[in-house]
């Protein structure tokens, strides 16, 4: 099972920029479809985009052509690039597999706060 620890968050202006890492420990990283999900304050966790072992991506609607996810198989490590941040952007942002049945414990995340 794997273990995920998230970094790479932070205070941003609207605007801003920021990247997102999301290391894993595991074997089975290479061949599991991986997302970011976030969680706003009062909201359910949601998934904002995902990536499946050879690269081939999806984003929540909202965040398409803003948010960039990539992925590191050798170093058991996924992405999430953040362009053109909004406040509604704002949440703590979790990375883990896809795939219900894949899904390792949620690590603590990592907050994103996007304000001026």
């Amino acid at each position: 099972q794997m273990q995920l620890v998230e970094s790479g968050g932070g205070l941003v202006q609207p605007g801003g920029s920021l990247r997102l890492s999301c290391a894993a420990s595991g074997s089975i990283f290479s061949s599991v479809v991986m997302g970011w999900y976030r969680q706003a304050p009062g909201k359910e966790r949601e998934l904002v985009a995902t990536i499946t072992s050879g690269g081939t991506t999806m984003y929540l609607g909202s965040v398409k052509g803003r948010f960039t996810i990539s992925r590191d198989n050798a170093k058991n490590t996924v992405y999430l690039q953040m362009n053109s941040l909004k406040p509604e952007d704002t949440a703590v942002y979790y990375c883990n597999a896809a795939e219900l049945l894949r899904r390792a414990p949620w690590g603590q995340g990592t907050q994103v706060t996007v304000s001026s």
